[in-house]
């Protein structure tokens, strides 16, 4: 995976084309220290908007999701969960914005749909790795119903929670970043206020934004769930009345129909021969380059979220640092990870200019965080021998050898994931399929929109068959409901 990394930094358009980088970064430094909370117009609208779309987005895909995994056995419902899990949930706002508009309803389903597939996979895997020891004391004529309310789900009850909360924390950052295509979430005046070079506006919606994730815990409790669901059904704005059941129907019967079947209007030889040249011409100017980047980008992330991995960790190890030392730690840690890359490559877009480079250093900051976060709790409960070396010997010959296998299987497990992200950030001009995507939505040329979106579906497919082959192979296994 290194080689392959390093084969594709050479292909790699990485490079610095601001002019003067520094002086941007000096700006942002000065808006980070002094951030301004009242220079944002409906802040408390998209507080509330961006937590009500995570919680109803999450609920419903929570249910949906359930359902699922109770016919996961199923290989058609295997299938469908890992094709609409493929697509970003940007993606799917970007389709659903073309049939019900800037309405709540765009929101929710850009998050259930692809939520409800993720959703549907952890819980068959919590159900398939749970304990069967009690199911030996069940009596045989005991109905499958009732020893799966009674035996089985009260044994999974607790990761379900755990996973649900995990959702929910992800749902908030994807539900910040939907207002970049116009939703009236947080991402929206984030946006605005970057691409203004207001960043002591940005910043304050920054801080906001990471007191709402770290606080998570104290607010998103079980018991409350119902309250949430009925205020935020109560308090998010509808906007039904603005969509058009006409647009609906033209979108699926005309839009997203290939232009050749479309202007031919039947399927006869000349249409089919037309279809097959605009697929071609499509697949090699827009699709081949498009997937040539995603991949290029997505290996030199993913070995970066390594590196990065291996120097996390650390910082929030009893093993290494003491309170004040972990406390710095995790903040850094939580920053980092609750920053979503779209926003972080953002960031350093501004002060790098367009290139692969603001997208890799999003990237691999961001999973490594994450997958650094989740070694460095794993190592608390190890118990170290009385003569246990100091420092780096104690890093390179005790620790990391014994957690070595366990961060593969994470770095691995996130490997689909930094892929479906580095699809969408070619929205910011960084030429992977979303950069082709984004283009035939504002050409609306949803037909191409939807044919690309397919194909970055089936590359991230691939990667997670790959993924899951390699995990094997190597006897490696995921706690998936840590991730």
């Amino acid at each position: 995976m290194v080689a392959v990394s390093v084969i594709s930094w050479i292909y790699a358009d990485i490079e610095i084309t601001t002019q003067d980088p520094w002086n941007e970064v000096m700006r942002m430094v000065t808006g980070m220290v002094t951030p301004d909370f009242l220079e944002t117009d409906n802040l408390i609208a998209a507080i509330v908007n961006t937590i009500a779309f995570a919680i109803l987005g999450v609920a419903f895909s929570n249910i949906l999701g359930f359902f699922l995994a109770l016919a996961f056995h199923i290989r058609l419902v295997r299938a469908g969960c890992a094709f609409i899990r493929a697509i970003h949930e940007l993606f799917w706002a970007l389709i659903f914005l073309q049939v019900f508009g800037l309405s709540a309803l765009t929101g929710i389903l850009a998050l259930a749909i692809p939520y409800s597939g993720i959703f549907a996979k952890v819980y068959a895997e919590i159900l398939e790795e749970a304990d069967t020891t009690s199911l030996k004391t069940i009596s045989q004529s005991t109905s499958r119903i009732s020893v799966f309310v009674f035996v089985r789900l009260p044994d999974a009850w607790v990761h379900f929670k755990t996973y649900s909360l995990y959702r929910l924390e992800c749902g908030l950052r994807s539900s910040a970043i939907l207002g970049f295509v116009g939703l009236p979430t947080l991402g929206f005046h984030l946006e605005t206020a970057f691409a203004e070079g207001k960043y002591s506006e940005a910043f304050a919606i920054l801080i906001i934004f990471f007191l709402i994730i770290a606080t998570i815990r104290k607010w998103g409790r079980a018991k409350l769930v119902p309250f949430y669901i009925v205020v935020s059904l109560l308090v998010i704005p509808w906007g039904l009345s603005d969509i058009s059941i006409t647009n609906v129907v033209r979108f699926f019967t005309e839009d997203i129909v290939p232009h050749p079947l479309h202007v031919s209007g039947t399927i006869d030889m000349k249409a089919f021969g037309s279809f097959i040249d605009w697929i071609t011409t499509l697949f090699l100017n827009q699709a081949l380059p498009g997937i040539f980047a995603t991949i290029i980008l997505t290996q030199i992330a993913l070995i970066g979220a390594g590196a990065l991995t291996l120097i996390f960790f650390p910082l929030i190890s009893p093993k290494f640092f003491g309170f004040f030392g972990r406390t710095v730690g995790h903040i850094f840690l939580v920053i980092t990870r609750s920053t979503p890359e779209y926003i972080l490559a953002l960031i350093f877009l501004l002060i790098w200019g367009p290139s692969m480079l603001p997208a890799v250093i999003a990237l691999a900051l961001h999973n490594g965080a994450i997958i650094g976060h989740l070694m460095g709790r794993h190592t608390e409960s190890m118990i170290l021998r009385p003569d246990a070396p100091k420092g780096i010997n104690l890093y390179a010959y005790d620790i990391l050898p014994k957690i070595y296998r366990q961060f593969l299987a994470f770095l691995f497990y996130r490997w689909e994931v930094i892929m479906r992200e580095t699809a969408i950030l070619g929205i910011l001009g960084i030429t992977t399929l979303g950069f082709y995507i984004d283009s035939a939505f504002a050409d609306l040329r949803y037909d191409r929109a939807m044919l690309l979106i397919i194909i970055t579906a089936i590359l991230n497919l691939s990667i997670d068959v790959m993924s899951r082959t390699i995990r094997a192979r190597l006897r490696l296994r995921t706690r998936v409901t840590l991730l």
